[in-house]
């Protein structure tokens, strides 16, 4: 159980206090509601140019890295699809660094064009070498594309080609800024060996001050289903055949979600899991396999990922997935492994409770999905599944309609 208690700035920054006197270290996190989705389609990356540009120093804070080395602690932050993420871990005693830090940057950034050009090249140095430079660094530009017409989905975090960074003006990132940047579109988690109260004055001290800013309605459009089987076949300088099936899955909050998840531990969660120790050990047809869902909060997508062994093509790869997927939307499964993997996520979800930032990240995720409690709730949730809830849901998941195959043939081998 995750206690927290929560209030609100007259400016709408909503802060949520989980006290924890179990360690001396106090977590600030800051979530800002916005990410890669926001973004226009000629205008991709921003999301994550802007995460790199809040360290490029603000009107009082040259070097935010220095400060919080200073007060003996560290920072880094994160950028998704749906949020970007800020946090700070520093010693309970220099808990007003990072507050100092935080409102800093988020009142007044440093527009400066040597730091927006220093950043930008960056970011698409950081795009040529994920990307472009590394075996598979671009399925998930192939896989959004398939997956996803009208959804921002469509492109990833990074963007759509360096372009749209590289052709980033001053003008687009302070319009950027001052849209989304605002106290009334961020949550600040503030865990660790600390009190309501504690946290409420320093709050008030370091962010009441900040005005709020209108926030554009967020008005995405609803992915149509998946009609038909997408497939496409990459010839590309990677090391070995590769093979990516996206299936359109449960957004964050669906209820579905949660067996959706579980699905992909039954698959592929360890060696006991039933990808891993079919395709991988006994028949030895794949050299790696992993299953997963991304997690958004609007629909996304569960993944089947996987290199054949050597010897194995493609084709026979891809069947031999497929015939593990028939099987789990066909029969039952026995309940001592249903149960098996409950007790799995459950040590695995207490297991990431155990650290003050895990927890202030967490907790910040789901306030912005208006249900901050839900942290408490996960565990009850995946219990009550049932066998006939993973056959249901692996039956409206793993369509051929539903899928999108992405094959990356190694061009020695062609």
């Amino acid at each position: 159980m995750i206690a927290f208690s929560k209030f609100t700035l007259d400016n709408g920054l909503r802060v949520l206090v989980h006290e924890d006197y179990s360690t001396p270290l106090v977590a600030v996190n800051v979530l800002y509601n916005v990410g890669a989705r926001d973004e226009r389609p000629d205008r991709t990356g921003f999301a994550h140019l802007f995460e790199h540009l809040m360290f490029g120093g603000s009107a009082n804070i040259p070097n935010f890295d220095d400060v919080i080395q200073m007060a003996g602690g560290e920072n880094n932050a994160f950028t998704n699809n749906d949020i970007t993420n800020f946090y700070d871990i520093v010693p309970a005693q220099n808990i007003e660094t990072a507050f100092w830090l935080e409102s800093d940057r988020m009142l007044s950034l440093n527009f400066d064009e040597e730091v927006l050009d220093v950043q930008r090249r960056v970011v698409v140095e950081e795009f040529h070498e994920t990307c472009l430079n590394e075996p598979y660094g671009d399925a998930w530009h192939h896989l959004g594309e398939m997956a996803f017409q009208v959804h921002p989905y469509r492109w990833p975090t990074i963007g759509k080609v360096p372009k749209h960074v590289e052709d980033a003006t001053m003008d687009d990132v302070k319009d950027f800024y001052f849209k989304y940047y605002r106290p009334n579109n961020a949550i600040l988690v503030v865990a660790g060996p600390v009190t309501h109260k504690q946290v409420e004055k320093l709050a008030k001290k370091w962010f009441a001050d900040i005005p709020p800013g209108v926030i554009p309605e967020r008005r995405l459009p609803i992915e149509p289903p998946q009609q038909k089987l997408q497939q496409r076949i990459n010839l590309a300088k990677v090391p070995v055949d590769a093979i990516y099936l996206a299936f359109r899955s449960p957004a964050r909050l669906d209820p579905d979600f949660y067996i959706a998840d579980l699905i992909t531990d039954i698959l592929s969660s360890g060696p006991s899991s039933r990808l891993y120790h079919r395709l991988l050990k006994e028949q030895k047809r794949f050299s790696s396999i992993d299953s997963y869902v991304t997690g958004s909060i609007d629909p996304g997508l569960l993944i089947i990922e996987g290199k054949p062994a050597e010897g194995i093509s493609l084709e026979e790869a891809q069947e031999a997935i497929w015939a593990e997927i028939e099987q789990i939307k066909t029969q039952l499964i026995p309940e001592e492994e249903l149960q098996k993997w409950k007790n799995k996520v459950e040590s695995t979800l207490l297991f990431s409770e155990l650290s003050v930032i895990n927890k202030a990240i967490n907790l910040a995720f789901f306030e912005v999905l208006d249900q901050a409690d839900l942290i408490n709730q996960e565990v009850n949730l995946y219990e009550r599944i049932t066998t006939a809830d993973i056959l249901r849901v692996a039956k409206q998941i793993f369509t051929h309609e539903n899928c999108s195959g992405l094959f990356y043939k190694a061009e020695q081998a062609a």
